[in-house]
């Protein structure tokens, strides 16, 4: 349960809680915490953030204004790969983050850090594996159930996923530009067989896919059972298209986005400690309304 329950929640998951400007200083600690790492679950259960208005008000969240309007009985969904950095990782990431800023005119553009939160606390980074998409209430139990069974069917293990350049995106409303870093494609392409599983297990649920088209998806059901032979998920499996360009870590955002000199500007970012960056990933977090779900690959821990 998480620690407020609201009515309503956040149609873009890039962003769980209102966000801080780069530039505001925080303070930190260099002393090692003797305290034993929380359990992964642990995150899942206060995975929410606190609501103060029961409307849509883009003051109490950096400006930000909610694509997918609330309707009672629907629930924001969510499929995504969960990230929480190390503190070298979290050093390595907020340089990265402050070169942005001094390539950027904060005149006309402030950034927004997805690394904290307002009061200080570490936020979860993510991969995407699903586009912001809205399931009806007597639609969550069945898509969870549908989504587990076919990434178990699938046998995809877990796997280890390094991040490569700096880029800027947008999100498909032109609201929000995101700097990110664009994930390397992993062994046995885990990545795009992720994502063909989720936006098939969705288009079910007449949602739309992520990075495909409805057409494609559409056609891949068409022609094929929807079990799938554990024999041909290993090596052998086939992911159809390609769409590894697209795979990325946002790591802070702004309402508008850079223009052509700054993108030259960006370019230029040391990103020699990002290259080193490996990520492990074990389970698939699903999240539906304020409810997460952790979701084991083959082999990851329960």
């Amino acid at each position: 349960m998480a620690l407020v329950q609201y009515s309503e929640s956040e149609s873009e998951p890039e962003n769980q809680s209102p966000q801080r400007p780069v530039k505001r200083p925080r303070q930190t600690s260099n002393q090692p915490s003797s305290l034993p790492p929380l359990p992964a679950a642990f995150h899942d259960l206060y995975a929410s953030s606190t609501r103060v208005s029961v409307r849509d008000d883009p003051r109490l969240h950096g400006g930000r204004k909610r694509v997918i309007p609330h309707v009672e009985g629907n629930w924001p969904t969510h499929l995504y790969l969960e990230w929480y950095p190390t503190k070298d990782e979290l050093s390595i990431l907020s340089e990265v983050i402050a070169q942005i800023n001094d390539r950027l005119d904060i005149s006309t553009t402030q950034l927004h850090s997805l690394l904290y939160s307002d009061l200080g606390a570490q936020l979860p980074l993510h991969i995407s594996l699903s586009r912001p998409v809205v399931l009806r209430t007597e639609q969550r139990q069945p898509f969870l159930e549908e989504f587990q069974s076919a990434l178990k069917e699938s046998l995809i293990p877990s796997f280890d996923v390094t991040t490569t350049s700096l880029d800027c995106v947008s999100n498909y409303e032109k609201t929000r530009w995101f700097y990110v870093l664009r994930a390397d494609k992993p062994e046995a392409d885990n990545l795009n067989r992720l994502l063909h599983l989720s936006n098939r297990s969705l288009a079910r649920f007449e949602q739309p896919p992520l990075y495909e088209t409805s057409q494609d998806v559409a056609a891949v059901l068409k022609s094929k059972s929807r079990t799938v032979q554990p024999q041909a998920s290993r090596g052998t499996h086939q992911t159809g298209n390609d769409y590894s360009h697209c795979f990325h870590v946002s790591l802070t955002w702004s309402l508008t986005g850079p223009t052509a000199e700054e993108k030259e500007q960006i370019v230029s970012i040391d990103l020699q400690k990002v290259r080193g960056l490996s990520i492990r990933f074990d389970c698939i977090k699903v999240k539906i309304g304020n409810n997460v779900s952790s979701i084991p690959l083959f082999g990851g821990s329960q």
